[in-house]
């Protein structure tokens, strides 16, 4: 559904998030996703204070909505009001698992209505005495159609103005809902989604669950952030999805089993929509203990790269880099002497060029050395993620032959294990968690190539050759 002539109301406020760098006037503003420069008027600075804009005019209206859009500013959620319970219904997709379902319905309390969607359970009397237990409706389908397609099911038993969507594996915090109903307050929002932690269970947690706590895949970070292609938060889980309901009327795709949930939310973000990530809600998740369902999942989702591909283009691509950044790249993997100086002279010649369509900047030789020297760094990460996870096969071929492709695999190993580690801080030690760094890796690229094979295309396995440098 596309979306038209919605704007924000009067009083809506937003703060400059904190990846925002602001200029030494405050005319500049360098942020956001993909990273740009903002040129503000005299009389736009004045509508920011301390960081912070509020809908007042026109003009306010016009700024908060270009912040909003540009990926610079989120929404004060102290000052926007939460909708009332009655609005929002519950659709929870299941199969199997009634103790787990219990135990979801048991955490709302009995304050949404819930419609619990059973996609064929082997054990239907038990699902049937879990949704009389907390008083739900039960939907049973006659044949197992995937959560997609259960979810859809559900929609359309929904008549409020929102409508959540929630696994059954998954324990909610009595203000979940409350909190990722404020950023509705905004029109244009379609769809929010909670950080997702793992639900602890004690000293007994088997190491992968260790490592799942700090890296989950559907665990976001602690950023909050407007969701879309090429941003620091790119999708949302399905395991739990706040949605406006009127905006989400197609559903999901009922075709796919996994990846269904990234597609809902690119589809809404190509119509206009907004969709939003927020930390500060939270949901817990029953996260799988033993390796070999790990891995299986992690492969799983995996495959879910080469449909996305067809339907989203380049939106699925494993990196985004321009010509210049593939070129630092290039002399640092040949491993000569000269490689270093070389890579810190391709970067200060792309920030001389990035300087000259930054005329009205402020200081804009600094800032443009400082935005080549972002996206070299941003091009090495990358490039360990290629080498370590989406084409890790051509790279175990390059190892076999290449002492030098030993070595930029063996650094990449142990810097990008050595800066999760310390980024996230897990409860594990060093050791396991390489090696569960290096599985996590090994599994989701095995999926990626798996589903690009089947498929026949190997376009999800091509990074994004950017040409021209946002500004």
């Amino acid at each position: 559904m596309k979306i038209s002539g919605l704007g924000l109301p009067h009083g809506f406020a937003v703060e400059l998030n904190d990846l925002v760098r602001t200029g030494r006037t405050g005319r500049d503003l360098v942020g956001g996703s993909p990273t740009r420069v903002l040129y503000l008027s005299a009389s736009a600075r004045r509508l920011i204070t301390n960081g912070r804009a509020v809908v007042a005019d026109d003009n306010s209206r016009k700024l908060v909505d270009h912040l909003l859009d540009a990926g610079m500013a989120d929404p004060c959620l102290s000052t926007l009001p939460a909708a009332d319970p009655s609005s929002v219904t519950v659709v929870v997709p299941v199969y199997g698992r009634p103790l787990a379902l219990d135990r979801l319905l048991a955490s709302m309390a009995g304050k949404y209505d819930v419609v619990v969607v059973d996609d064929c359970s082997p054990d239907q009397e038990a699902i049937l005495a879990v949704t009389e237990k907390h008083h739900a409706r039960l939907v049973r389908l006659r044949e197992n159609g995937g959560p997609g397609h259960a979810r859809n099911e559900g929609l359309k038993r929904v008549n409020t103005p929102y409508v959540a969507f929630v696994d059954s594996d998954i324990v909610v915090a009595t203000d979940t809902i409350e909190i990722l109903s404020k950023h509705f307050a905004d029109p244009r929002v379609a769809l929010a989604g909670p950080r997702i932690h793992g639900l602890k269970r004690g000293s007994g947690m088997t190491w992968i669950e260790r490592y799942e706590h700090a890296k989950s895949s559907l665990d976001l970070g602690g950023r909050p952030g407007t969701v879309r292609p090429r941003s620091p938060v790119s999708w949302l889980p399905g395991a739990f999805l706040l949605a406006r309901t009127h905006a989400i009327s197609e559903g999901f795709s009922s075709t796919s089993r996994v990846g269904e949930d990234v597609d809902l939310v690119w589809r809404l973000v190509e119509d206009g929509w907004r969709v939003r990530f927020e930390p500060e809600a939270k949901v817990w998740h029953e996260h799988r203990q033993s390796l070999t369902t790990w891995l299986s999942r992690k492969a799983f989702y995996g495959t879910s790269a080469h449909p996305l591909a067809l339907r989203h283009s380049t939106a699925v691509a494993p990196a985004v880099l321009t010509p210049w950044s593939v070129a630092v790249v290039a002399v640092t993997l040949l491993q000569k002497r000269w490689s270093i100086a070389a890579a810190l002279a391709i970067t200060a010649a792309a920030g001389v060029q990035i300087s000259r369509k930054l005329s009205r900047s402020e200081q804009p030789i600094q800032l443009g050395l400082y935005l080549a020297t972002r996206g070299s760094i941003a091009a090495y990460a990358q490039t360990m993620g290629l080498l370590l996870r989406h084409w890790w096969p051509l790279a175990l071929l390059g190892c076999i032959f290449s002492r030098r492709m030993r070595r930029a695999v063996a650094v990449a190993c142990l810097a990008d294990a050595a800066w999760e580690y310390r980024r996230s801080k897990p409860h594990l030690d060093p050791l396991r968690f390489l090696l569960a760094r290096r599985l996590d890796d090994v599994a989701y690229g095995a999926g990626v190539w798996f589903g690009a094979i089947k498929g026949g295309a190997i376009r999800c396995l091509l990074p994004d050759i950017r040409w021209r440098t946002s500004k």
